[in-house]
């Protein structure tokens, strides 16, 4: 499953994500959901008045307004997952794989690029990553590290606010919806 412009040729889906209007929802980096509520040119000191600019406002920060350039690359800017890719993705948990990058710093790099790539699917592999990790160490009687425990709620925290305004649940029940899926999939497994 992809989410994002990742493909030249996929003209359909490139015009969805890479061209927003007014009222559309989009994922924006760490800002995770946004609605478009405004595009047009900025009057404010030392920005180009010229230059479009989406005017973005994040759905669980209601005090908070995003200035991004219209014709911006980075960070990532797509549409928000359907409710069927969401269902899909909470099917497809179990079988996505969690990475594990023995040194240190190339483990950090790869944190960073799955916070800032904003896939969901590139999201669930960290949060299993670092879930492992911090029960191994753990279970060696040793701490959970700070950039860990930073990355793992980064990246939980992006997942579940996409998932739950994908799938209509408060955010708050997201992980016991993923939870309650998983057990409730297991019990069938076990009935079998």
């Amino acid at each position: 499953m992809a989410f994002g412009c990742k493909s030249e040729t996929d003209n359909s889906r490139e015009r969805r994500c890479c061209m927003f209007q007014k009222n559309d929802m989009v994922i924006y980096g760490s800002q995770s959901v946004c609605e478009v509520v405004n595009i047009g040119t900025l009057s404010m000191a030392m920005i180009d008045k010229k230059k479009q600019y989406y005017t973005l406002r994040p759905i669980y920060q209601r005090d908070s307004v995003v200035y991004v350039p219209v014709d911006s690359e980075r960070p990532v800017m797509r549409p928000v997952i359907t409710k069927e890719e969401a269902q899909k993705l909470v099917k497809n948990i179990p079988n996505i794989k969690a990475a594990w990058i023995e040194k240190e710093v190339e483990r950090e790099q790869e944190y960073k690029k799955a916070i800032s790539s904003c896939d969901p699917e590139r999201l669930i592999m960290i949060i299993k990553t670092l879930y492992n990790r911090r029960k191994a160490r753990i279970e060696d009687g040793k701490k959970v590290t700070v950039i860990d425990e930073r990355y793992f709620k980064m990246a939980e925290k992006q997942l579940h606010e996409e998932l739950a305004f994908a799938l209509g649940i408060p955010r708050e029940e997201i992980a016991d919806y993923i939870s309650g899926y998983m057990h409730k999939k297991s019990g069938k497994k076990s009935g079998d």
